[in-house]
């Protein structure tokens, strides 16, 4: 049976959206992720171009909020900024896991520059999953 996770972040726009992608894409073997912001906006559409770009098509994705995932319990609750980790209602999970990521959806310039800052994050949280989170 797979584990199932839940990533959290603010908004879901962009991380935690990030996230639940990248688990679902390379590990869906062993993982179903999903993932919900505390106060839902809309999904970035530098993170639906930042995933595109490694063959993964978010930009069917929606923004939920935490409160669609009251009551059930998910092997592992991920929050992936410190926003989230301080205001997120409790969530029972086997495992809580906090690692927070900086947010790309303040980033100013041109669209080139933007985009290369949701490439990073994108980087990053993957490195992040491979190392740190699917072989806990």
């Amino acid at each position: 049976m797979k584990k199932t996770v839940l990533f959290i972040c603010t908004h879901n726009s962009a991380r935690s959206q990030m996230a639940e992608s990248l688990v679902n894409h390379y590990f869906s073997d062993r993982f179903k992720a999903f993932s919900a912001g505390t106060a839902a906006t809309g999904v970035n559409p530098y993170a639906v171009k930042a995933m595109a770009e490694k063959g993964i098509d978010i930009s069917h994705h929606r923004s939920k909020s935490v409160q669609e995932f009251a009551g059930k319990s998910h092997d592992y609750v991920v929050t992936v900024c410190d926003s989230a980790r301080e205001s997120c209602p409790f969530f029972p999970g086997k495992k809580i896991i906090h690692h927070s990521f900086r947010d790309p959806s303040g980033m100013q310039g041109s669209e080139e520059e933007i985009l290369n800052v949701f490439r990073v994050v994108r980087d990053e949280i993957h490195s992040w999953i491979e190392k740190s989170f699917i072989n806990a």
